[in-house]
């Protein structure tokens, strides 16, 4: 990722990561060959009004040397500048200021189309197709909302790791849709519809775990 705003670098990075992703973050694009040589990235977020070279140079950069998928970040708005960021040969266009749950989203999209993003997870007898939007507990179909599935989804990517309410809130709502007890109705339905034995736990004080059945508290 290179973004010069060194708030919105440092709230991008730390949700990729929560996401699952291995992530680099620069201020200037200035060793952007090196850093793609070395890190060989599957996707690049490029800030578009940098000091120096600004997005749409550095687009230009990445298309020389890298396949990654590329998503540019503005708060140029206007419609030329998407259409010339898209005809230059970006992914996708996000324009500031933007909720870091749609940015995750517009990111896991984008890896989906290229094929780098993995869209099966397994939990003991718990299969997630995350394409497809099926859940299946030992073979038998689990009907669930878009937000429950979502949430799921992010609780699996973090299997046997503890994840607060926080981190929750922005990854599956976006912080938009805060009610008090938003998180913990949502994860007493989705308990619920996994049936047993239980795959999903709260910790107290800490957040929520989705980890084997065979596993102590």
């Amino acid at each position: 990722m290179v973004e010069d705003a060194e708030a919105i670098r440092t709230a991008v990075g730390i949700a990729l990561e929560e996401a699952g992703c291995e992530v680099l973050t620069r201020a200037d694009g200035e060793s952007l060959e090196r850093d793609l040589a070395g890190f060989r990235p599957d996707l690049v977020l490029l800030d578009v009004m940098l000091p120096g070279r600004d997005g749409f140079e550095l687009l230009e950069v990445v298309r020389q040397v890298s396949n990654a998928g590329i998503v540019l970040l503005t708060a140029r708005d206007a419609v030329e500048d998407r259409l010339h960021g898209l005809r230059t040969g970006a992914d996708d266009y996000v324009v500031k200021p933007f909720v870091l749950a749609e940015l995750i989203a517009r990111v896991e999209a984008v890896l989906r189309r290229m094929g780098r993003l993995r869209t099966v997870l397994e939990i003991d007898d718990l299969v997630i197709d995350v394409e497809a939007s099926s859940v299946t507990r030992a073979g038998r179909p689990i009907e669930l909302t878009a937000t429950e599935l979502k949430l799921l989804t992010f609780l699996a990517g973090r299997h046997e790791k503890v994840v607060g309410k926080a981190q929750l809130l922005a990854a599956v709502w976006g912080y938009d849709d805060y009610a008090a007890n938003l998180v913990e109705v949502h994860v007493s339905a989705l308990r619920r519809k996994l049936g047993s034995p239980a795959l999903l736990h709260t910790i107290r004080g800490a957040g929520y775990i989705l980890r084997s059945a065979g596993e102590d508290a």
